[in-house]
């Protein structure tokens, strides 16, 4: 009885086993072509090192710690011309950060509610829909940041006419002043520890929302049973708050603004460049999302609508559980996208004068001190790191909108 042997094992492992073995030629080659990326890392860092001692040229960091001697207009933390460039950047990074979650937020629901509109039975909105969509797509965004930001310096009066010069130039509610400087709001006063328990019931509040309508959720798949949604999360939301407003002895007020002298004083002032930045990156993210938003919808089959009306749901209920849930599968890959296209498209601030990380680290530091490459690459880094995280937790929720195979 004849027997057969591996071949590969019958004299022992030879070298020519790497190149024609299925079991090493994969490894092989990874191997390979990690040594030459290293050796072409290693040729490419010896060439700077070399161009940089020709030139005279060292890198160092220690003009961070140096004062930066300018002013930041929109300043969300303190600081003065005396600050150092370390903290001029930090405040430029938060403006930065500032402006892309708010630009988020906004253009995920204009997004959302222009791209359903856009599939509306009704001829008119859907084709208003549809001219938003194109007219904003197909204009650069910077085109819109100035746009926006020429038209509402135009529209807008200056702080004097609210002494009452002009009759249209009145506050709006007394709480709110549109100028052609910024848009003046109310700001929170927090008075000590009691406020701070004052907003851990707020912020418990909104995990109570979610927790809630999570059940809901899970309640009707798995026994049919239809949970009303929106008052008890109205009441989950508003009740807590209030009963710890007053119990706590009103810990949190509103400090209005008020016109003093040639300006608002107190409040919180929103500066033109920053409304600017923001509406003109909502509506035309916004318009790519709508479009995310439609083709995740047809992706759908038609069976599904009409098989959930045959149900008795309403057209309501039939987008927000059946379809909207299955087309998130669809939408939330390229909705990462844009997210991370607004976050690099906030680098456009400095044509209205709103200091984000690009005008004050990419801009005055880097002309004040002269360090090119420093400043250049702590730009990399932090747009890189604000996109890496952007990634990750919106693939996180990506895998939580997966479909669960039993």
């Amino acid at each position: 009885m004849s027997t057969t042997t591996d071949p590969g094992t019958e004299g022992g492992f030879r070298l020519s086993q790497l190149i024609y073995d299925t079991r090493y030629r994969s490894t092989t080659f990874q191997v390979i072509a990690v040594a030459v990326l290293a050796y072409c890392l290693y040729q490419l860092y010896g060439n700077a090192r070399q161009n940089f001692a020709d030139a005279d040229l060292n890198i160092s960091w220690l003009f961070l710690w140096e004062p930066a001697g300018y002013d930041i207009n929109q300043r969300p933390i303190e600081y003065n011309s005396q600050s150092t460039h370390l903290r001029a950047s930090i405040v430029g990074a938060i403006n930065t950060i500032i402006v892309a979650v708010l630009a988020c937020i906004s253009a995920t629901v204009i997004g959302v509610f222009a791209g359903v509109a856009r599939l509306s039975n009704n001829w008119i909105v859907s084709k208003m829909m549809s001219a938003y969509v194109e007219a904003f797509r197909n204009v650069p965004v910077l085109i819109w940041i100035l746009i926006i930001f020429l038209a509402m310096s135009n529209a807008f009066p200056q702080p004097r006419a609210f002494r009452g010069e002009t009759p249209d130039a009145e506050m709006l509610w007394g709480m709110f002043a549109f100028t052609n400087r910024g848009v003046y709001v109310p700001s929170f006063v927090n008075d000590g520890a009691m406020a701070t328990i004052f907003w851990l019931v707020i912020l418990a509040s909104i995990v109570g929302v979610f927790a809630y309508r999570r059940y809901a959720k899970k309640l009707l798949y798995d026994t049919g049973r239809l949970l009303p949604t929106g008052w008890p999360s109205l009441a989950i939301l508003i009740v807590p708050g209030l009963l710890a407003y007053f119990i706590l002895g009103q810990p949190v007020g509103l400090e209005n603004p008020e016109l003093k002298g040639f300006n608002f004083q107190g409040g919180v002032h929103l500066r033109l460049s920053l409304i600017a930045l923001w509406f003109a990156l909502a509506i035309y993210t916004g318009a790519f999302i709508a479009e995310n938003v439609r083709a995740g919808i047809q992706a759908i089959s038609k069976g599904q609508t009409e098989a959930a009306a045959s149900l008795g749901l309403r057209p309501g209920r039939i987008m927000n559980l059946v379809v909207l849930p299955q087309a998130l599968r669809v939408i939330i890959p390229p909705l990462i996208s844009q997210y991370l296209n607004i976050t690099k498209n906030s680098s456009l601030a400095i044509a209205v004068g709103y200091m984000d990380i690009t005008g004050t680290l990419g801009g005055i530091t880097l002309n004040q001190t002269g360090r090119a490459i420093e400043c250049v690459l702590l730009l990399m880094l932090f747009y890189l790191c604000v996109s890496l995280l952007i990634s990750f937790f919106m693939n996180i929720y990506n895998n939580a909108m997966k479909l669960k195979e039993r």
